[in-house]
């Protein structure tokens, strides 16, 4: 398929200027503290590296990767871990950066585990929202954007592996993506 776009949601201008002032945002928030950012691979990686290269003092990053899809375009409401952090959060600031939520399963599942391994705070930055597709409450501390329910790829997220590398975030046409489900 030539072009897999159905339109451009989010620019690329709109992005690095949010990100901006997230990052501020968050400096202010964390200045003096331990903070611990936690990247949710592998959508949130382009996210992650852009917000982090702005925030106003050294961090410590670590990542994790979960899993509620698999190859399809509808969350399987099951979330595993299928890489954990190699550091200790016990007593930490945890700031969770993650590229979208839909759902909430998977933000409240380690946000629980988080507080549960004896996290300081757990707090939640995320470029994307999807409000109408929630399933349960969740406290998002630092947002990019509100978006409607279209499945959505570029800045990190993907459609089977593809299309992360998009500078923008834009609705993929519905006949990418129905050939899986």
């Amino acid at each position: 398929m030539e072009n897999p776009i159905k339109k451009v949601l989010v620019s690329e201008e709109e992005i690095n200027k949010r990100v901006a002032e997230m990052a501020k945002e968050i400096s202010d928030e964390y200045r003096g503290k331990d903070l611990i950012v936690v990247g949710i691979l592998k959508g949130a990686v382009i996210f992650l590296s852009e917000l982090v290269k702005q925030i106003e003092f050294p961090v410590f990053m670590d990542f994790m990767a979960v899993s509620s899809y698999g190859k399809s375009s509808i969350s399987t409401g099951e979330v595993r871990i299928i890489k954990d952090l190699d550091f200790s959060v016990e007593g930490k600031d945890i700031l969770i950066v993650e590229d979208i939520i839909d759902t909430g399963l998977t933000l409240n599942y380690l946000k629980d585990i988080l507080g549960k391994r004896g996290a300081k705070s757990v707090k939640i930055c995320t470029l994307l929202d999807k409000p109408d597709r929630r399933t349960v409450g969740v406290n998002i501390d630092f947002l990019g954007f509100e978006i409607p329910d279209e499945f959505v790829v570029g800045y990190g997220l993907d459609f089977d592996e593809k299309y992360r590398n998009f500078p923008f975030v834009g609705a993929l046409k519905e006949e990418v993506y129905n050939i899986l489900d």
